[in-house]
């Protein structure tokens, strides 16, 4: 180990998973396609694992970081340009690793037991291995275009997870919808990587950081243009403003997809692109500025739609946007380590609640309508002490890890500039409703009386619940992991933040209002749904066009579907169906069609079967023939006859 790291092991083994049950899996036996599916994450993340240990000094001694691995043969060389096929382990791709690797191996487990009775096993844990890979890929790639490889390879991962059943046409939709809307800011990632390589001649991060580094002098401009299309290509992949509206349908998908995908891994991917990528937005404050009002902007937006959504996973969907939303308001306001931690601690804490979701919906045979549950309190137990603990966490009670790493955000956010006091504000009011809406999806699934008819609510079996446990475990307590530590150790990866050795005491006092604002959230929605559970019918009945447009999230859909979606039919359907299949496609079948009848009809005329018409062509073919012989003679005889 002190020799090499083989980081190439880490995708590779995901990897094989995914060949072994996409092959072989149909003709395997289940407990054979369960051992391969789980063995193979476990590998990788005992490989990040003992990288863990060893760079904190629990095992063998790491090599200095950043620790890269470049494939010895060439893989892009033309002229000057020189790409290699390299990975990066420093202290910001070993976080994402473990976050990856290690929740992502928790899913796994859990998704034994709830795909055990689901058609297509195999499929389910090989696409889960692939998007694994794929992940793993991104997280270690040491220039944009290794990225740009999982960056894509994630998004065909996440389209065949979220149309699994594929049979239901909302799933398939929603899969469609999903990999269209990452298209679009895939494409502005893809302007971005152009622009590096002609303004740095590489794509290399270490060697664009260091070349920025020796040139202080260069700010805005084409990096700022560099910074933008990135940003474009971020929204996509972690559901912002205005490129979000994939993610709520992507709850289509099986449970343990949301948990994976949407909660603890790709959606983050756009974040840990902007905190790699931190040199380029660093010298560009417009950029960063962006960054923040888009953060700021989608936290509070997809929080107030959260407030009255009625499918569990949805309200969890909604949820997982405005947080990442969080995660951009950190990159803006250049604290990239608040941010990561954030990214950190809300794996812990959304994968539990998704996973927790699934566990409510187990206990149902299937519902996820949050008005046709209620009094699961004491009938699951395990999940609803879990899920109670992923509900304190994302609402920021002490000492719950979400506490920790949202006060470092709107700390930061306090701190930067003078906008920093209404990105704060923004996030203080955010976290106000994700308080309210979190225990208001508590109270309706555990609390008050039973909802749900012809139902028998069973306990979720331990292959379920163990990777439950470990989840609240660590949303309990993962947050001190951070405290104090957290921005020294990424540090060398993405610098110190401004708010970093700030002052103490206001720290605290603006925790104090973190907690009271989430301390409201709780009692606003105690009051409505336990003390008075029909108040909250009357609130909506009296404010009916306020909860239409909530019910409805602002009719963003059909806003799309009428400005973008029906006109690009519309014009397709008129180029595709007159320019191209009446016009070009008619029209030359026309033309063939009637050149072949018109040739046929002469050929009729021909073949008459009568042997005088054929002795009369026979004899006009002949003086043709003798014509075209004899004529050029006479004509030159008669030419030379009139040159004497």
């Amino acid at each position: 180990m002190n020799d090499s790291l083989h980081l190439w092991l880490i995708p590779l083994f995901p990897f094989a998973g995914f060949l072994l049950n996409g092959v072989l899996g149909s003709r395997l036996p289940k407990w054979l396609v369960t051992t391969i599916a789980l063995l193979t994450p476990l590998w990788s993340f005992a490989i990040v694992l003992s990288a863990a240990r060893g760079l904190l000094g629990f095992g063998a001694t790491l090599p200095s970081l950043p620790f890269v691995e470049t494939c010895p043969v060439g893989w892009i060389d033309a002229g000057a340009l020189h790409i290699g096929f390299s990975f990066v382990l420093d202290q910001l791709s070993l976080v994402m690793l473990l976050v990856v690797t290690g929740v992502g191996l928790l899913i796994h487990v859990y998704s034994v037991g709830y795909m055990a009775h689901e058609d297509g096993y195999w499929r389910f844990f090989s696409y889960m291995n692939l998007f694994m890979f794929f992940m793993t890929v991104l997280v270690l790639a040491g220039n944009a275009l290794v990225m740009f490889i999982g960056w894509e390879g994630v998004g065909l991962a996440s389209y065949l997870l979220i149309g699994f059943y594929f049979q239901k046409n909302s799933a398939a939709d929603a899969g469609k919808k999903a990999f269209i809307v990452n298209r679009i800011g895939d494409f502005g990632f893809l302007i971005g990587i152009f622009l590096l390589l002609a303004n740095f001649g590489t794509l290399t991060f270490s060697e664009i950081a260091g070349k920025l580094a020796a040139a202080p002098a260069w700010q805005g401009g084409v990096l700022t243009a560099i910074a933008l299309c990135l940003l474009v290509g971020a929204t996509g992949k972690s559901a912002q403003l205005p490129l979000y509206v994939w993610l709520p349908d992507a709850m289509e998908g099986p449970t343990p997809v949301s948990a994976l995908i949407h909660a603890a891994t790709m959606v983050t991917a756009g974040v840990y692109m902007i905190a790699r990528t931190h040199a380029i937005f660093d010298r560009s404050p417009f950029a960063l500025g962006i960054v923040a009002i888009v953060g700021a902007a989608t936290a509070l937006f997809a929080a107030t739609i959260g407030l009255v959504q009625n499918d569990i996973k949805r309200v969890l969907a909604y949820s997982t946007i405005s947080q990442l939303g969080y995660m951009f308001l950190g990159c803006g306001v250049a604290a990239y380590s608040a941010a990561i931690f954030h990214l950190m601690t809300h794996a812990f804490f959304k994968a539990l609640l998704f996973l927790a979701a699934g566990s409510v919906i187990h206990a149902l045979g299937g519902e996820q309508d949050l008005r046709k549950m209620g009094g699961l309190r004491k009938k699951i137990p395990v999940t609803f002490w879990t899920m109670t603990a992923a509900v304190f966490a994302i609402a920021g009670f002490f000492p719950f890890a979400g506490f920790f790493s949202k006060d470092a955000i709107l700390y930061a956010a306090f701190l930067h500039g003078p906008g920093g006091k209404l990105f704060w504000f923004v996030g203080v009011v955010t976290a106000l409703l994700t308080s309210f809406y979190m225990f208001r999806l508590w109270y309706l699934t555990f609390l008050g009386e039973s909802r749900s008819h012809d139902v028998h609510p069973h306990e979720s079996p331990w292959s379920m619940l163990a990777p439950l446990s470990i989840l609240a475990l660590l949303s309990i307590g993962g947050g001190w992991i951070g405290m104090g530590r957290f921005g020294t150790f990424l540090a060398p990866v993405v610098g110190m933040s401004a708010s970093e050795g700030g002052s103490t005491q206001l720290e605290i006092l603006l925790s104090i209002v973190a907690v009271a604002v989430a301390l409201l959230g709780w009692l606003i929605a105690d009051r409505l749904y336990r003390q008075r559970p029909e108040s909250a019918d009357n609130l909506a009945a009296a404010m009916p066009a306020g909860y239409k447009l909530l019910i409805n999230k602002y009719f963003v859909d059909e806003i799309y579907g009428y400005t973008v979606v029906k006109p690009l039919l519309a014009i397709s359907q008129y180029v595709l169906e007159w320019v191209v299949d009446v016009a070009i496609l008619g029209g030359a079948t026309w033309l063939l069609a009637g050149t072949a009848q018109f040739a046929g009809a002469i050929l009729q005329r021909w073949q008459s079967g009568n042997l005088r018409s054929y002795a009369a062509w026979l004899a006009l073919g002949a003086a043709v023939v003798l014509l075209f012989f004899l004529l050029p003679a006479t004509l030159g005889m008669h030419v030379s006859g009139m040159g004497r």
